[in-house]
């Protein structure tokens, strides 16, 4: 295929982008397509890069930058900028959007999330991420409005695809989902947007019981009439089919964690890294053992206090008998970021990069081995509809 150009809201630290244009390393046993297996090496397998490229990126946090632009290696790519102040920009006149393919945009959960306040629409944080006022009112530019201004950037880039990610605890907010996927669906000229599904990572080879609901649309004048039609009925999905099943067959922590040495012994500054907060008690959120048998919890954009432990001793409930020998720890940048998905080569602590903005990127990004999940099923619709198109062009030549 041609090269399909992306442009990404909400960026963070990459995980959406990553998994869209594929090319990196995960643990073997999380992938059963072997079409998809570019490479092998011991008990890793390099995935086949697809078609997708990002050409624009954009997030307010400074860490995020520093981070994507550590491992993906471009220039002038990565936005320090709110999508609120680049819309209006571009709106204005004083600022263009690159074409482009597909648009995505993970916008803000906090408002969503059941861990959160749940203000939905009406937060109590700018788009910005800073408090407003109490006396204030919410804005059309509040965080919980977010998703509006990607809706105004995907009218004024007009891509063949959107996607759109948040947690699942928006599906429980009443009418929001609906409100969501109604606004979509009047953008510019017009899209096609499937009714969301919530995708539970460990479906698709993530150790973790993470779940997120996604939107996606297509621009109607790329379909051809059948493909609309089927698409509207829901007799075509472009929600990727899962490979694993989270009850029987499922990517477990020791298979993600248990080839890592200790972090004392490891060269991987990453690795090295993790927090040092003492178990407060079983009465708080972040004090218990993840189990080496199970998925992973879902790893959360906590501050130090609130990871997952690797391990717990004897005296504070630890299950793993073989390790009761070692120190008590909780899981290192490295551990969260596999348990994630992200290659050993993303170096998430360095000497830009701390260990505390470290966790809170991984914590807030799309596991890219399930975003690789979506791009292999976008890239063949689109190669369908590309092929469908040429068809129908040289019906009309003949």
């Amino acid at each position: 295929m041609k090269p399909l150009k992306v442009v990404s809201f909400f960026s963070g630290c990459g995980g959406l982008d990553l998994g869209l244009e594929g090319d990196f390393w995960v643990k073997a046993k999380s992938v059963k397509d072997k079409t998809w297996i570019k490479e092998r090496h011991k008990n890793f397998v390099k995935l086949a890069p697809t078609a997708f490229q990002t050409v624009f990126a954009c997030d307010i946090k400074p860490s995020a930058k520093k981070a994507w632009e550590y491992y993906f290696q471009r220039d002038n790519v990565f936005h320090l900028e709110s999508i609120v102040e680049l819309v209006k920009k571009a709106k204005e006149g004083t600022f263009t959007f690159p074409n482009a393919d597909v648009v995505t945009g993970g916008f803000p959960c906090q408002d969503f999330s059941v861990a959160g306040k749940r203000k939905g629409f009406d937060s109590h944080k700018t788009h910005k991420n800073a408090y407003r006022n109490a006396i204030d009112t919410p804005t059309i530019e509040s965080r919980g409005m977010l998703y509006f201004w990607l809706r105004e950037a995907i009218a004024l880039i007009k891509p063949k695809i959107f996607i759109a990610e948040n947690v699942k605890g928006l599906v429980s907010m009443k009418d929001v989902k609906e409100i969501m996927t109604q606004d979509f669906r009047t953008i510019g000229e017009g899209y096609v947007v499937l009714d969301p599904n919530v995708l539970h990572a460990g479906n698709y080879g993530v150790p973790q019981t993470r779940e997120r609901i996604i939107f996606i649309g297509v621009r109607k004048d790329i379909l051809s009439e059948d493909l609309h039609v089927k698409l509207q009925n829901g007799e075509f999905s472009l929600y990727p089919e899962p490979t694993h099943d989270i009850k029987h067959d499922f990517v477990t922590v020791k298979d993600a964690l248990f080839d890592l040495c200790e972090p004392e012994q490891s060269e991987d500054l990453s690795h090295q890294k993790y927090s040092k907060a003492k178990w407060f008690g079983k009465h708080c959120q972040g004090q218990t053992e993840i189990n080496p048998n199970k998925l992973a919890p879902t790893i959360r954009a906590e501050h130090h206090g609130n990871i997952e432990f690797r391990r717990l001793s004897k005296e504070h409930g630890g299950l793993i008998e073989e390790e009761y020998h070692l120190p008590e720890r909780r899981l290192s940048v490295r551990e969260c970021a596999r348990l994630q998905t992200f290659p050993d080569d993303y170096a998430f602590v360095s000497e830009k990069l701390g260990a505390s903005e470290a966790y809170k990127l991984i914590g807030n990004a799309v596991p890219p081995l399930l975003a690789y999940h979506i791009a292999k099923k976008l890239e063949a619709f689109l190669a369908l509809c590309d092929e469908m198109e040429t068809k129908k062009n040289t019906k009309k030549v003949a």
